[in-house]
């Protein structure tokens, strides 16, 4: 049995990540950490966890809480991470981090992005993305873990098997997106008030989200070359669930069958990759509430185009999840422990 302690435990990744742990067998929650809430029953801010978490929201204190667990999730906006990390917290314990702090490796396109200075820059280096399916290894020797953002990990999962053959011409890639409003966090912003957001979809960030080098930069790994891509998302009024549609000439002279292929040879081994049979294209309302991430394509001859779809939850497999993941590959546990969870329907 290990100790985890979460800084913003009240924000939506973070509540979700205390929803996951609770039913972790080998892990016990420490430390409930939120700036907002400090004393406050963790039970008062999300009345789901009544009788299920007695525990009191304690402070952001870094050094104090290494000192008291084994690892150190942190849900907490960009910044805020690299500006308090120290060498001696990560000899103590383990650290996933939630935010982008330590997921793009030069740190000029970080700061060109973000609009932030990287305190930090030395921990970039050590810092191993937490996408498990593609850095099993990496992740079980690390101290340091950046868990990927929500859309690049549906995206990655959508266009991974035919970038890493070369299938696609990627200068031709676009990718359009579409999240559910958690995806924006649990602040109070003007653009995501209810009546903002209802009975609308809109595109935001257009050619300026901070997510597009994120995928660029796993993309251009997978493929061994510099990937530049169009990245579109857009808000649907839902709350959780993320769904990928990217397209890109296909290279060669591939079947459907074949390209699809592809897809069955890469997931065959990956529990939380669900290629889906036929032409179902995939659906958020299959994933929601769950680790998976459900992928599909469809080769359309006539533009000589690949259409590569992907759907996930965002809170989850987008984040908590996968972040519960990347510990158990950290700790040397079941890598689906506290993650077999049945998508919640409707």
């Amino acid at each position: 049995m290990i100790k985890a302690g979460i800084i913003g435990a009240t924000g939506y990744a973070g509540q979700e990540l205390v929803r996951l742990l609770l039913a972790h067998k080998e892990v016990e929650i420490a430390w409930y950490g939120s700036r907002s809430y400090v004393d406050r029953k963790f039970a008062s801010v999300f009345g789901n966890f009544v009788k299920l978490v007695d525990d009191v929201c304690k402070g952001d204190d870094l050094e104090k809480l290494a000192d008291e667990v084994d690892v150190i999730f942190t849900a907490t906006p960009q910044g805020y991470l690299q500006g308090i990390l120290t060498e001696s917290v990560l000899e103590k314990a383990k650290v996933v981090d939630l935010s982008a702090d330590y997921r793009i490796k030069d740190v000029a396109t970080y700061e060109k992005w973000y609009g932030i200075e990287h305190k930090s820059p030395k921990l970039i280096e050590e810092a191993v993305y937490g996408l498990c399916e593609l850095n099993r290894e990496e992740i079980k020797k690390a101290r340091l873990v950046a868990n990927p953002g929500c859309y690049p990990t549906c995206s990655t999962f959508s266009i991974a098997p035919l970038a890493k053959r070369g299938w696609i011409d990627t200068d031709t890639l676009v990718i359009d997106a579409k999240s559910g409003t958690s995806g924006a966090g649990r602040g109070a912003k003007v653009q995501n008030l209810y009546c903002e957001v209802n009975e609308n979809i809109k595109a935001y960030a257009v050619a300026t989200h901070r997510h597009t080098p994120e995928i660029e930069q796993t993309l251009s790994g997978i493929s061994g070359k510099n990937v530049m891509l169009n990245f579109t998302p857009h808000l649907i009024p839902m709350n959780r669930g993320i769904l990928i549609t990217a397209y890109a000439n296909v290279v060669g002279s591939h079947s459907e069958k074949e390209l699809k292929d592809a897809y069955y040879e890469d997931y065959k081994d990956e529990y939380f990759v669900r290629v889906l049979d036929g032409a179902t294209p995939p659906e958020t309302k299959w994933v929601e509430g769950s680790n998976f991430t459900d992928v599909n394509i469809k080769y359309d001859e006539r533009t000589n185009r690949v259409i590569m779809m992907g759907a996930m939850d965002n809170i989850t497999k987008g984040a908590a999840g996968q972040a519960v993941q990347n510990m158990n590959l950290m700790f040397g546990f079941d890598e689906a422990e506290g993650l077999r969870l049945v998508p919640m329907v409707p």
